[in-house]
């Protein structure tokens, strides 16, 4: 245990998110530029840490709480991801989304305790339709050997108890438009997220309606947390916090203030989103004006169409990279968007043309053994970091359960939480980063008909 964590190097997210940009005006929040106190201090303001910040309000009214964005709010990778919020099995780190029937009894049970949240929030702060939609996603197969996988899963499924309906070519084609998909496989309990929409309206509600008790600020990064007493002080550009506990909601940033040195994978994945769609457009792709598609292999491409606030628009996400640096450059952005616009014209040849104003890249962190890096990691500082590519969902139930740490609940999200192994040693590096590019590389292969 150390006197001082000094972060090392400040998160940076390129390219500006789609999500966020169509929504329109969102509420500033101040830069911290003074000393202050509170009872509890949480760093980051996305899934995680706004989950954090509302369950320490609910479960000790007493507390006052301050949340620390390095940025802008839903700018960084909460407001990046694709919005699924899956309840089934679903682990980004293997070759299927299965693993075994307790192991993902108790996931599923977690996992929907996190929609609960999600669903609470969105009534309690009347959020849009479209932020908080529990409509369910498409498992989609671009060919029979993907169908297969689908079918498969069903077989697990089915000893879960869990419901789903099988979809053929002209279920698909009738949904979504194009005949690119040899079937599917509906699955009703996850719900869609706008992310930028929902942690944007959950930010002004919690500042708004407990504002005596949570403080949020902006461009305010933690550059240090100090060590003062049996609590903390964290520094930033021109204020400081002190207080009792400190809440670390930065998934793979954790890494950058010296915890779980070398056992956490910063991967990034990339998406595009299109211009509105006009009713030209809307008549020639057809189908419904809304679907959610995620793939039978993993690393192939999933793709969105929303439709709600900011108009009608077609989101495609695929392709990966391990940078070790936590930083991508401009340059890789545009690049993967090319892969974006073969994806979507594969699908719509028919607009092949259409505009992409948004591109952008997401961090994710993944561990070797898909368990997150949460716990007590020192005296009242909290870990509640890496969520396996699932921060929706994951991320929501780390700043759960880290509030019941701190607060003294032992529920079964902290006994879930704290009953897993630490995330596993990576190899060294280069051998680390050659070999995690190497198989993302080889599985992108292998999923390009899902591409």
């Amino acid at each position: 245990m150390a006197d001082r964590y000094t972060a090392r190097r400040l998160p940076r997210d390129p390219g500006p998110s789609g999500w966020l940009e169509i929504i329109g005006e969102v509420p500033a929040y101040p830069q911290l530029e003074d000393g202050i106190t509170a009872d509890v201090v949480v760093i980051g303001a996305g899934f995680t840490g706004l989950s954090a910040a509302r369950r320490l309000a609910d479960n000790d009214p007493s507390l006052s709480v301050v949340v620390l964005e390095a940025g802008h709010v839903a700018a960084g990778p909460a407001g990046r991801n694709s919005g699924f919020m899956i309840d089934l099995p679903h682990d980004l780190g293997g070759d299927s989304y299965v693993s075994n029937i307790d192991h993902d009894r108790k996931q599923i049970t977690l996992n929907r305790k996190a929609q609960d949240f999600a669903r609470a929030m969105a009534a309690e702060y009347a959020m849009p339709e479209e932020a908080v939609d529990p409509c369910g996603r498409i498992n989609g197969a671009a060919d029979r050997s993907g169908q297969n996988h689908n079918l498969e899963y069903t077989t697990h499924l089915d000893k879960l108890g869990e419901s789903y309906t099988i979809l053929s070519a002209d279920d698909m084609e009738r949904i979504t438009g194009t005949p690119f998909y040899a079937g599917g496989l509906y699955m009703p309990g996850t719900i869609m997220l706008q992310p930028a929409l929902y942690i944007t309206r959950l930010a002004r509600g919690m500042t708004t309606t407990l504002a005596n008790r949570v403080s949020l600020y902006e461009r305010t990064p933690a550059l240090e947390m100090q060590r003062n007493g049996s609590g903390w002080i964290v520094q930033t550009p021109k204020g400081s916090v002190t207080a009792g506990t400190v809440i670390m909601a930065v998934n793979g940033h954790a890494e950058s203030f010296g915890f779980y040195k070398k056992r956490l994978m910063h991967v990034f994945t990339y998406a595009s989103m299109t211009r509105e769609l006009d009713q030209d457009s809307m008549n020639a792709i057809g189908g419904e004006p809304k679907w959610n598609i995620t793939p039978s292999d993993p690393m192939g491409t999933t793709i969105r169409r929303i439709n709600g606030v900011g108009g009608n628009r077609i989101v495609v996400r695929n392709r990966w990279s391990f940078d070790a640096s936590m930083e991508v450059t401009e340059g890789r952005v545009k690049r993967f968007a090319r892969s974006h616009r073969e994806s979507f014209r594969k699908r719509f040849p028919q607009l092949e043309g259409i505009d992409f104003p948004y591109q952008w890249a997401g961090r994710l962190c993944l561990s070797m053994n898909s368990v997150p890096a949460f716990g007590m990691v020192d005296t009242n500082l909290v870990s509640a970091c890496c969520q396996n590519g699932l921060g929706t969902a994951k991320g929501t139930l780390a700043g759960m359960a880290s509030a019941d740490l701190v607060t003294g609940h032992r529920t079964d999200i902290v006994r879930e939480m704290e009953s897993g192994e630490d995330p596993k040693k990576l190899p060294p590096w280069p051998i680390s980063s050659i070999g995690a590019n190497s198989v993302i590389k080889f599985r992108e292969f292998k999923a390009r008909k899902e591409l």
